[in-house]
């Protein structure tokens, strides 16, 4: 039981950060119904800005501080949302009345343009670095069980930004106009709902998610250019587990795919499949429910 408790512990902390990267493939597939593959390299500038910025900002407000690190989250969010909005308005936006797969081709192009130029040695270089600790790591017993203060700091961030994410969505008058136009694009211009605007801080709100989730996932591990392309698929993957353009579905399918990860991982002999574990399970959800656990079908007219 030490050890089901030890394992349930660690997958919560990686299924919090699934779900983060996941909220931000749902959302632009909710209003845009395309998948934005640059989302993940916005993970890896989000972690990238944070390495930057977290020096400087120990400088004035204190080494390891609280305060230091929810002003490097911030700092990091916004400089990410920036980006995503820019992706939105200079590579999407002229393409939003062509064909979805011709915006889909772009979404690749933009990934690996980010990628390639931040490999170069004159821009991030290909070298993993480590990142800097934003905490004190410290490690809370609970009789045999072990919780990483690191996994504390996954765990309460997630459900801070998810409560925030539910109240922007459901209780402001923007969230009504996401919902709008995720529902009928054409008939929420027509009432006077600004479209660009809402893609746009959609586009923006996700990529500050992808931020946090790329400094949180760098708490453990080295930073690099290609950091995003990994955690970015296992979202993919929670996201349509749950259903994509579902937020609650986005999180549930990111607790589960870590979980399950996790699980995993931890039996003697299966350490080197979880990869395949992970896409096996994207495989068998859409051959039996292709909507996703929490997802409906629908049908579209010809």
């Amino acid at each position: 039981m030490d050890w089901f408790f030890q394992q349930l512990i660690n997958g919560l902390g990686l299924g919090a950060i699934y779900a983060l990267i996941a909220l931000g493939y749902t959302m632009v597939y909710g209003v845009l119904r395309f998948i934005n593959f640059a989302h993940s390299d916005v993970l890896m500038l989000g972690a990238f800005s944070a390495f930057y910025s977290a020096p400087k900002i120990e400088k004035v407000f204190g080494s390891q501080s609280v305060l230091a690190c929810i002003m490097v989250f911030i700092l990091a969010a916004a400089i990410c949302a920036v980006i995503g909005m820019s992706i939105e308005r200079f590579a999407y936006r002229p393409l939003r009345n062509r064909p979805k797969l011709t915006v889909l081709i772009t979404a690749i192009g933009v990934s690996l343009l980010i990628e390639n130029t931040a490999q170069n040695e004159r821009v991030l270089g290909s070298a993993p670095q480590a990142f800097p600790q934003l905490i004190t790591e410290r490690a809370i017993h609970l009789g045999n069980l072990v919780i990483s203060s690191k996994d504390l700091l996954t765990v309460l961030v997630t459900l801070v930004l998810l409560g925030g994410m539910w109240f922007i969505v459901q209780k402001t008058r923007i969230g009504t106009a996401m919902r709008a136009v995720s529902f009928n694009q054409q008939a929420a211009a027509l009432m006077g709902v600004p479209v660009d605007r809402i893609i746009s801080f959609t586009f923006g709100l996700g990529s500050s998610l992808a931020a946090v989730a790329g400094i949180l996932y760098s708490l453990n591990s080295s930073i690099e250019p290609l950091m995003g392309v990994q955690p970015g698929l296992r979202a993919f993957v929670a996201a349509v587990l749950g259903g994509i353009g579902n937020l609650p579905g986005a999180v549930l399918g990111g607790l589960l795919l870590g979980l399950l990860e996790t699980f995993a991982g931890g039996i003697e002999g299966w350490s080197n499949y979880r990869d395949a574990f992970a896409f096996g399970i994207l495989i068998v959800i859409l051959l039996v429910k292709p909507a996703g656990l929490l997802g409906r079908s629908s049908v579209e007219k010809v």
